[in-house]
Formats: structure tokens, sequence, C-alpha cells
């Protein structure tokens, strides 16, 4: 059996603001509080946390490193999908699909997509889990 959860976080270090939505709408637009458990009509859900504090911590390792290479970021949002599998009877995050919507005015698509490899590598999340971490990075300038 494969459990699925995923979440969508908007912001950026600039503003200091910050929503997340889960697909249970559990977190609908709670600024930058991340509970230590969810209840959803199922019970406990731990996979839509890890899956909002992924999509979390990626926007804020880009926005850092955007504005580090003298990029301010307008809009920021990113989607964490992720699947859980049991791994020595323990769920284990397997896969992680990162994908971030952003409005960068005066990136281009080459450095834009460098820095964002850049804030995925060294986001802390993805260097702590031994999960597959994939990332579509989109400028929409």
């Amino acid at each position: 059996m494969i459990r699925k959860a995923s979440a969508v976080w908007n912001g950026t270090l600039k503003d200091g603001k910050g929503t997340v939505t889960t697909e249970s709408g559990v977190l609908a637009q709670t600024p930058y509080s991340f509970r230590s458990r969810f209840e959803t009509e199922k019970g406990t859900n731990p996979e839509e946390l890890i899956a909002a504090a992924h999509a979390g911590c990626f926007t804020m390792a880009l926005s850092a490193q955007l504005t580090g290479a003298g990029l301010t970021p307008e809009s920021l949002a990113t989607s964490a999908a992720l699947t859980l599998e049991q791994v020595e009877k323990a769920w284990t995050v397997t896969k992680i699909h990162l994908e971030v919507n952003a409005r960068v005015p005066g990136a281009t698509n080459e450095a834009f997509q460098k820095v964002a490899a850049d804030a995925k590598a060294n986001c802390p999340i993805s260097r702590l889990l031994k999960a597959e971490i994939t990332l579509k990075a989109n400028l929409n300038n």
C-alpha cells in the first residue's frame, strides 16, 4: 500500500508571510504555522506535515538563494507531492516531487534553473530525507 499527500506553500522571505494548503484543507491559509499533527476525517495524517514542511522549507531556501544572487522574487509558490511506502514495517517517504512557480523580475530562465537546483540541494529537509527528490522549476515572468 502507498500513501500520498501534497501541499502548496506560497510566500517569500521578502514579505515575511506564507500560507499553506493541503489536500484536506486543514491548513488552508495558515501563515507560517505547522502543527505537530493534523486531524482529517480519517484521523492523523502526518504525511501532510511532511509535504507542507518540505514545500515551505524549499520555498524559503529558494527565496534566500535568489536574494543572494541579487534577484528579488515577486512570488513563489511551491507544491510538494510525496509518496510514503512501507520500508521495514515503517511508513517512509520514498519520493518527493517539488514544483515551483515563480515570478522573478530580471531573472533569465537559465539563471533561475541554476538557483532552483542549488536551493533543492541546500534545503535542510532534502538533505535529511533519503527520498528520491525531483524538481520542476517554472519561471513565469
